[in-house]
């Protein structure tokens, strides 16, 4: 399912959104907000991570907020099934932890995003936007948090993808990404159009056989082929 907007305009179809949570207060309370937002539709609720899965399949929603911890099949686990089911789907992680190991499952499950709860509505509703226009949603505090954790895992069995070189234009693509930096910040620091970065990062995904921003910066960190500190 292709996304139908790229920048906010009067005219532009809503994203549509499913919010999954087990806590009911915290789910309701988030979907009233969300539905004052003019470009943001919240089109179904779940109490757990089985009924986030089935919604999302029903529904072909743009975003799914998930909880990383629900009851019959926790946040991670209903984010890799609905990436199965529908690749297209956008993914941000919600918990309360900040915790690097949590924050490496999801980005490995292929979420777009991580919010902690006690994130504002603005920047909730700023998360949808981002992830919906096909970016990644993630801190620069963060950003240090999956470097960190990608640095301590083991080096052994490299994944040897031969012949698939990065361009240097790609590789300083690649190391703003893993500093947390978006598309328009990258496009800004490089004196590029947004859409010169859009056609770099797709490029160094197809190159790397990837699926995500976060994964490329996985790949990299493990791979050696940023120059971190």
């Amino acid at each position: 399912m292709m996304r139908r907007v790229t920048q906010s305009t009067e005219a532009a179809e809503p994203v549509r959104v499913i919010v999954a949570d087990d806590q009911e207060l915290f789910r309701r309370g988030l979907t009233m907000l969300l539905t004052q937002e003019p470009d943001i539709e919240v089109v179904a609720e779940a109490g757990d991570g089985v009924a986030a899965t089935e919604l999302a399949a029903s529904m072909a929603p743009d975003v799914v907020l998930l909880d990383v911890r629900m009851p019959r099949r926790s946040g991670i686990e209903a984010c890799k099934a609905i990436k199965e089911d529908n690749p297209s789907a956008k993914v941000i992680m919600l918990t309360v932890s900040d915790e690097e190991a949590d924050l490496y499952e999801a980005v490995k499950s292929g979420a777009a995003g991580y919010l902690l709860k006690d994130s504002s509505i603005e920047e909730v509703a700023q998360g949808i936007r981002v992830v919906a226009d096909g970016q990644s949603l993630i801190s620069p505090s963060m950003a240090v948090k999956l470097i960190d954790e990608f640095k301590q895992m083991s080096k052994p069995e490299r994944n040897q993808v031969n012949g698939l070189r990065l361009t240097e234009r790609e590789l300083e693509v690649l190391r703003l990404v893993a500093k947390g930096l978006n598309n328009r910040e990258i496009a800004k620091q490089l004196f590029i159009s947004e859409n010169t970065v859009k056609n770099h990062v797709r490029n160094m995904l197809e190159k790397l056989q990837l699926h995500s921003r976060m994964e490329a910066v996985m790949y990299a960190v493990k791979e050696k082929l940023l120059e971190l500190p």
